[in-house]
């Protein structure tokens, strides 16, 4: 009877924990003939994961629909109903209108041999019916891979157990997905040749921080569009209205670009992540326009970013042309430019190397004079799957004098910026990772922005804010006795925990320790050589 209860618990498990379905879809693609590259194979999971949620979103609002009609006394089956409220491109809460060929109840019921053809009529019929999705799919992706039916037919049946009705409306799963047949290329990667995802945890400390909770939100290298949706998620926490957020985005990975679309899509997100992918550096697709808040994560290793046509470039006016030996730089002044500037905050992540570059130390000095830079945060090691490395988040701020914001009341921080180190908050490692991975819990990120708050706060002073080996704030002018570095170590306070050692007393019983062991060792030779005298045995 035990065992009995026991098996059927982890049946329930394998249904309901989607890294074992991801598994086993990963494990049919692997022994499945043409079902592509890496990259293929990730694009054709996405696109399934995509159909199954918008499916379900479908399903979930003709359901809600019909029951509201039936509280106002109609019929939901009669025709002059059905025309009337029905046959929308969207319902009023922004679920897409699909046609019969496009839903998933029709995919899911599809024969074997049938289902590459079903497929990409399904994605064609959404493109064409639905004006924000054009340009989410590549024509032909399944019948142009022609992966045999039997094999599509198990990915399709595993697909099926993904809703949000088992992992909840919360989370971003398209994005889960994405990190996941991420992660399981990026471990043998390279750096170079590795796309980034940003791990939930950090996109969670940048929009805590922030608050992009109305108003204009831009990502220049905007990946998969999980930053958009956590940010959605924290406006909804707060009991925000997500339809006061307008997204504006580039990604120049055209697989990429095309998730960002379902993604926000999907979730109602409204987004103008230009005509086409592109590159934010060579062809700046929201050019002249300014945001409230901008949130992103480069391209660590972005070495190839630079062209000859950019060297005078409008957003290098009054610093200078960042060098072309990386791209660090360029994504600061990239992002300064857009930002709005009166009220403009932006919140990014650079590797930890901007803090201090030589060649970048005039254009680093300018950005501390100009008093743009508000805080810079160290984060821990290990917390992203394609690389160890510890990195920085940077927050810019246009407006550092003072007054409310976000029902919080603001000191005027001219002059000053804030030095947080939590490098030593590696206590959390995620389990069951290829490689050491950690990450940042609830509790630590509301307490990295409390200290951010409370420094910001009216009544705070800022010359004397600082905790040893955690945070600092610093001045302009001991930020010149510097030479503009930015790196925490050089102001945050490290404490010396041997200061209150009594060397002599340590030294004393050392001694006196080591005499106990030479006069036991002494003791014990000579109860040797007697013991080997009674055996006839002579020690010199």
């Amino acid at each position: 009877m035990i065992n009995m209860a026991k098996k059927i618990n982890t049946k329930k498990e394998d249904v309901i924990n989607l890294d074992a379905i991801l598994f086993k879809c990963r494990d049919i693609l692997r022994q499945a003939k043409n079902s592509g590259s890496f990259f293929e194979k990730r694009d054709m999971m996405l696109t399934l994961v995509f159909l199954r949620f918008i499916g379900e979103k479908y399903e979930n609002g003709i359901a809600n629909l019909c029951a509201q009609l039936i509280e106002q006394g109609l019929d939901p089956e009669d025709e002059n109903i059905m025309s009337a409220f029905f046959e929308d491109a969207t319902f009023t809460d922004g679920t897409y209108n699909l046609p019969l060929e496009a839903r998933w109840s029709t995919i899911i019921n599809t024969p074997a041999p049938g289902l590459n053809v079903a497929l990409d009529t399904a994605l064609r019929s959404i493109a064409t019916t639905t004006p924000d999705l054009k340009g989410c799919f590549v024509e032909g992706t399944f019948t142009q891979r022609n992966m045999g039916g039997n094999d599509m037919k198990r990915i399709v049946d595993e697909v099926n157990k993904i809703s949000h009705k088992a992992f909840g409306e919360e989370k971003d799963l398209i994005g889960r997905v994405y990190e996941y047949f991420l992660k399981e290329f990026a471990v043998n990667a390279t750096k170079e040749e590795g796309e980034f995802y940003t791990p939930h945890d950090i996109v969670q400390l940048i929009a805590t921080m922030i608050e992009p909770f109305d108003g204009t939100i831009y990502d220049p290298c905007c990946g998969s569009g999980g930053m958009f949706i956590q940010s959605a998620e924290l406006v909804r926490s707060k009991q925000g209205d997500i339809s006061k957020i307008n997204v504006y985005g580039q990604e120049k990975e055209a697989a990429t670009y095309r998730l960002a679309k379902m993604n926000l899509a999907l979730r109602g997100i409204s987004h103008n992540l230009g005509a086409e992918s592109d590159s934010t550096f060579t062809n700046d697709l929201h050019k002249g326009v300014y945001f409230d808040y901008i949130i992103a994560n480069p391209h660590v290793f972005e070495d190839n970013w630079y062209r000859a046509n950019i060297k005078n470039d409008s957003r290098w006016v009054g610093y200078a042309t960042p060098p072309e030996s990386n791209a660090n730089y360029a994504w600061i002044l990239h992002i300064l430019s857009h930002l709005n500037h009166q009220k403009g905050i932006a919140g990014f992540l650079l590797a930890n190397g901007a803090l201090g570059d030589s060649d970048t130390q005039a254009i680093r000095q300018k950005l501390i004079e100009n008093d743009k830079v508000e805080a810079i945060i160290v984060l821990p090691r290990e917390l992203f799957i394609t690389t160890d490395i510890s990195v920085t988040l940077w927050i810019l701020n246009q407006n550092k004098k003072g007054g409310m914001w976000h029902g919080r009341k603001q000191r005027n921080r001219s002059g000053e910026i804030l030095f947080l180190d939590l490098r030593q908050w590696t206590e959390n490692p995620v389990k069951g990772e290829q490689k050491k991975k950690v990450e940042l819990k609830d509790d630590q990120i509301k307490r990295a922005a409390e200290i951010y708050f409370k420094w910001q706060a009216e009544g705070t002073d800022g010359a004397n804010y600082a905790v040893p080996e955690l945070c600092r704030s610093v001045g302009l002018e001991e930020l010149k006795k510097n030479d503009y570095s930015l790196v925490p170590s050089r102001y945050i306070e490290f404490v010396d925990r041997d200061s209150d050692i009594d060397y002599n007393k340590v030294l004393t019983e050392t001694a006196s320790a080591v005499s106990g062991l030479l006069k036991r060792q002494k003791q014990n030779d000579e109860t040797l050589r007697n013991a080997l005298k009674q055996l006839g045995y002579e020690c010199e």
